[in-house]
């Protein structure tokens, strides 16, 4: 079947949308019924009706401001910090990765980052060239767009209190430069508008040896190895920290470490990772989310809020028992 015939059945059968990137004059990959369990570091979630790799920049801003104003879009990065449930994603899932990649020093304490650069990366550059300040992104397993959304930190550290300007795009393909305080940032939350991303930022860093940063980024991974169950399939930290508390240790005061839902377990290692076994859906990890709150509201009176994200369809399968 061709690309147009399979997007013809795709707009009879399902969401009555049309692209054509022949008459939009655009020339990324656009891929049809998606499935999103391939872009997630959980490996689970059901399909995107569209999913778009752009060529560049120019080619992205023209993709968005050509879709129809009613049609959803989703921006992705590594998949490190998203829950897509099992119904799947409406509309337009834009892929990053790959593409926002710039990473360059622009002068003795600053570096410019594209959103599609990974955490890890901006750390390991950073040490490199002797500038201190942001090692705790080498533990952050997602992009700089990601981290931007969210305000990602680790160890004591925000990524935004050291960005200088960032660069968002809209959906209408204009591209802007701001200065940091256009945004109210708050812990993992910063205030952009619905149909805003982040493409870029600015970083003012100190200066200091390359010996003395890399050596904190060795540390650092090596507590994290230490204290959390890598190599297995998980989000990161499911739940943000309450004021004065940590989420792990909640979770883990309730007994909760071990407690599974179909393929979906709480670490052993750490209270506030789930993972996957092998053989979870997102409906076993949500339950499983829905299960760690409530347990934690009933004895503590603390409401746990995800900082992982979780978006998509509702599933309309089977609920698995907790065990």
């Amino acid at each position: 079947m061709s690309i147009k015939e399979t997007q013809l059945k795709q707009t009879i059968l399902n969401k009555k949308m049309f692209l054509d990137l022949d008459t939009m004059g655009l020339q990324g990959e656009l891929r049809i019924q998606e499935p999103m369990s391939r872009h997630t570091s959980w490996k689970t979630g059901g399909n995107a009706d569209y999913y778009y790799i752009a060529s560049d920049i120019n080619d992205l801003a023209k993709f968005i401001s050509k879709l129809p104003t009613n049609t959803p879009i989703t921006w992705i990065g590594l998949g490190s910090n998203l829950l897509v449930r099992d119904g799947g994603v409406s509309g337009v899932v834009v892929s990053v990765v790959g593409l926002l990649n710039e990473l360059k020093k622009i002068n003795e304490t600053e570096i410019f980052i594209g959103a599609g650069v990974s955490c890890a990366k901006v750390a390991h550059f950073s040490a490199k060239h002797g500038l201190e300040g942001i090692e705790f992104l080498a533990g952050i397993p997602g992009t700089i767009g990601g981290a931007l959304a969210m305000n990602a930190g680790a160890y004591g550290g925000e990524i935004w209190s050291y960005i200088k300007e960032v660069e968002t795009i809209n959906r209408k393909g204009k591209r802007e430069i701001f200065e940091k305080d256009k945004f109210d940032i708050n812990y993992r939350s910063v205030s952009i508008s619905e149909n805003e991303w982040f493409i870029a930022c600015k970083m003012k860093l100190e200066i200091s040896t390359r010996t003395v940063v890399s050596d904190r980024i060795k540390k650092m991974l090596s507590e994290r190895a230490n204290s959390q169950p890598l190599g297995k399939l998980s989000c990161g930290s499911v739940f943000r920290n309450p004021t004065n508390q940590h989420a792990a240790k909640l979770i883990e005061l309730c007994g909760l470490k071990g407690k599974k839902v179909g393929g979906a377990v709480i670490s052993d290692k750490h209270g506030n990772f789930i993972i996957n076994t092998g053989n979870a859906t997102s409906l076993d990890i949500e339950q499983l989310i829905e299960f760690i709150q409530a347990c934690v509201y009933e004895k503590y009176d603390i409401k746990l809020i995800p900082e992982v994200r979780i978006i998509g369809e509702s599933n309309k399968g089977e609920s698995n028992a907790l065990v």
